[in-house]
């Protein structure tokens, strides 16, 4: 199975200004956030980003909050009990119209596609053991497709990152690199934006 750009998500979780210094790669980590960032923008993949208790961490990168559409504050450790779900899947809105619209039958159908049916999330963020974890187990529990690109993922040790990892993997999550999001997004190098992102990458 490969992601595919039109049914992806992508949630930035926890790159705070006073957590990342503590984080183990942590400048790596980051780099990679900011490309998956900016590719998932190059490709219209609607970006959401979380901080967790903002007020004692401060906010996230300035370059990534930047990239993202919104950015959810949260005092629990998974952003999904906080909001993040009605982010990802929204309540679809209801039918306009008056006693003199046109019977449904003969409505056209809307053609926009709608956040919910982006069922594919693509997540990445910092602590992988805490707050990465926790939300994509929930996000896995709310039957979204859970894709966790490990290397924009970290811990403060070493070893607390790889249990995560572990523990997603056997809960369901696929373990993905920045550079399989990208390439399975753009899934050819005809694509408009192969350029542009390959300038990225590199």
């Amino acid at each position: 199975m490969l992601l595919d750009a039109s049914e992806s998500q992508l949630v930035l979780v926890d790159y705070q200004e006073r957590l990342m210094p503590a984080i183990f790669e942590g400048p790596a980590v980051l780099a990679n956030a900011r490309r998956l960032a900016q590719v998932a923008r190059l490709l219209q993949v609607p970006v959401w980003g979380t901080e967790q208790n903002p007020s004692r961490l401060g906010p996230n990168d300035a370059e990534l909050r930047a990239l993202c559409q919104r950015t959810l504050a949260k005092m629990q450790f998974g952003a999904a009990e906080e909001g993040l779900v009605e982010w990802l899947r929204p309540a679809p809105k209801p039918q306009g119209g008056n006693a003199r619209s046109l019977p449904r039958h003969l409505q056209k159908p809307r053609e926009q596609q709608s956040a919910h049916e982006r069922a594919s999330i693509v997540i990445a963020g910092c602590e992988a053991h805490v707050c990465l974890l926790q939300t994509a187990l929930q996000l896995i529990e709310d039957e979204f497709e859970v894709w966790v690109v490990t290397d924009a993922c970290s811990s403060r040790t070493e070893r607390n990152r790889d249990a995560a990892f572990d523990r997603l993997a056997g809960s369901g999550a696929e373990l993905v690199t920045t550079e399989m999001v990208a390439f399975e997004w753009l899934r050819g190098c005809e694509h408009p934006a192969f350029k542009d992102m390959l300038t990225l990458i590199k």
